[in-house]
């Protein structure tokens, strides 16, 4: 009973802020200080606000879409290839490889942008998607590696032997066999790195100064509401809503291969 207790009391606690938000979104811009647990009368003008006028959200969100998909294709391509060679080879200096890489996404965020925006100024990437899936991949990566490099050391070394000996090359076993095996990893790591794509805020930021190219989570800070002069709580909050649905319909979708990555490996 005590555990059930204090399983409801964190489900409130972690939900509450989004009950919240859903609640003011549903408001009308009057009421939009009111503290009733449910808004009377529910409206749905701050949704038709965020799609109205120059607010231009469907762009920010397809944009948000493409930068956070790119970041997450490219962080498997390098890290799947990063970390078997780091499972699977034997060299010196393999485990401080590993933790150099661990330790690389240790650097706050915030000491990065002046020396990436210097460089993608001279390179002309700002105001591009380069400026924000480089960077993005730079704080994917290194969780992608670390992560897929832990699966792949819990496969025996008899699965591509095995292959090798049905006539696979090294690379066929390695497609084959060793990353159907390790899919429910994959998938894993994708959706971390996916939903850490979709939610930066700081780089799509500095990086960008176009209103065509900002991503949804830059679009709803910046968001002004449907005139020029409401409070724009409302219309933020239902911005806030969107961009957070596809996050949960993934998880809805794929809970239970997100589960199974995150617990394979737990037992022997």
């Amino acid at each position: 009973m005590k555990r059930l207790l204090a399983a409801g009391l964190i489900v409130v606690y972690c939900l509450a802020p989004f009950y919240w938000m859903v609640v003011s979104s549903l408001r009308r811009t009057g009421d939009i200080f009111s503290t009733t647990p449910w808004p009377s009368p529910p409206s749905l003008e701050n949704y038709a606000a965020v799609f109205s006028g120059h607010s231009d959200f469907g762009r920010a969100l397809l944009n948000s879409l493409i930068v956070s998909g790119s970041t997450t294709v490219l962080t498997l391509l390098f890290g799947i290839c990063c970390a078997y060679a780091l499972a699977r080879l034997t060299f010196r200096g393999k485990n401080l490889v590993l933790g150099l890489v661990l330790g690389t996404s240790m650097f706050p965020g915030a000491l990065l942008i002046v020396p990436l925006l210097k460089l993608f100024t001279e390179l002309g990437w700002v105001n591009t998607y380069h400026a924000m899936i480089v960077p993005s991949m730079s704080f994917a990566l290194p969780l992608a590696v670390w992560t897929l490099t832990a699966f792949f050391r819990q496969m025996p070394h008899e699965l591509e032997q095995a292959a090798t000996i049905d006539g696979c090359t090294r690379f066929g076993a390695f497609r084959r066999v060793i990353l159907p095996v390790a899919a429910p990893g994959v998938f894993t790591t994708a959706i971390l790195a996916f939903f850490a794509t979709w939610n930066e805020f700081m780089i799509a930021l500095t990086m960008i100064s176009k209103a065509d190219m900002q991503t949804a989570t830059v679009r709803v800070a910046q968001f002004g509401g449907a005139s020029d002069f409401d409070t724009p709580f409302g219309t933020q909050m239902a911005a806030g809503v969107i961009v957070t649905i596809p996050l949960v319909i993934l998880v809805l979708v794929f809970q239970k291969r997100i589960v199974a990555g995150l617990t394979s490996g737990a037992l022997k």
